[in-house]
């Protein structure tokens, strides 16, 4: 008869089959032919790396000059991004280029500032109340379509010509859109994560601290986002009608006088504004949801 004591012995003394390897996303997605790293691959993951969002527009300005130098575009139709430089930096030694962004940032800060706060106000009021969604969700939906430019006439009728209508116009671009995601983020809480909170024991106020609040502050960052960009928006749209001060103003001016360069000075510090103001919602995601683990993107 064969003795078997020792069978869990000689089973744990055999060796572990060999673990799979891990397959990466990137071994999934990718060629071969792109794996493999070349020369060419590392510098352009390193010069990737450091730009970062900025690596695409970079680009665009390099091919932009090289066409615009070799005269491929005309000087009348786009002109060198350093002949757009050189003129910006004309305008704020004469001047004209330095009251008229600071009056535009003080345009768009008070319109940012009121637009937000009735945003969030009647966000909050149509997320946590079901009587605040009947008061607030309809207007919020039906200003939703309504293009800023059509409201632009109505505003100019109702209240003039004066800054008052250029605020308010600014402040319904960034309001609407705050308003819409803060509502969804609040709306789009799981409920079970309220249920478990309740069956801790947690009321009303620690539901709203602990659970609504962290959980409805992704939407509220991408509704900040929204608000941030239609904002700027808004103050283009304002600034085209009876200004006589402000970057809108200096675009028209230059457009009346076929003054390219400055024309384009304008549009690229709009430019500028609208990274900043992604920059500025991506910094506060990163303090702000540190908690939360995310998808890091290959």
């Amino acid at each position: 008869m064969t003795d078997i004591s020792f069978a869990p012995a000689l089973i744990a003394s055999d060796p572990a089959p060999p673990a799979p390897a891990r397959t990466q996303l990137r071994d999934i997605f990718l060629p071969a032919t792109t794996k493999r790293s070349n020369g060419v691959g590392r510098l352009w993951h390193r010069f990737d790396r450091v730009l970062g969002i900025y690596t695409t527009p970079l680009i665009i300005l390099v091919v932009w000059e090289i066409l615009a130098r070799t005269g491929v575009l005309p000087a009348t139709y786009a002109p060198a991004p350093t002949e757009i430089a050189a003129t910006a930096v004309e305008l704020w030694r004469d001047g004209s280029l330095g009251p008229d962004l600071a009056i535009s940032l003080q345009r768009a800060g008070i319109g940012l500032a009121l637009g937000l706060g009735i945003g969030i106000v009647t966000g909050v009021l149509g997320g946590f109340l079901r009587r605040g969604e009947y008061l607030f969700n309809g207007v919020a939906q039906i200003l939703n379509t309504i293009p800023l430019l059509a409201v632009l006439p109505l505003m100019i009728v109702w209240f003039g010509i004066d800054e008052l209508t250029k605020v308010l116009l600014i402040a319904f671009g960034a309001g609407v859109p705050m308003y819409l995601n803060l509502f969804a983020a609040i709306r789009g809480v799981d409920q079970r994560l309220i249920e478990m909170a309740r069956t801790t024991g947690a009321g009303s106020y620690r539901v709203v601290t602990w659970v609504l609040l962290p959980g409805a502050l992704p939407g509220f960052l991408v509704g900040l986002r929204f608000s941030l960009a239609y904002s700027v928006l808004g103050l283009v749209a304002a600034e085209t009608v009876n200004a006589n001060h402000g970057l809108g103003f200096l675009v028209t001016r230059a457009q009346t006088y076929l003054q390219t360069n400055q024309v384009f000075v304008g549009l690229v510090i709009y430019s500028i504004l609208g990274l900043l103001a992604d920059q500025i919602v991506r910094i506060l995601e990163r303090v702000l949801l540190r908690w939360r683990p995310s998808y890091e993107a290959i």
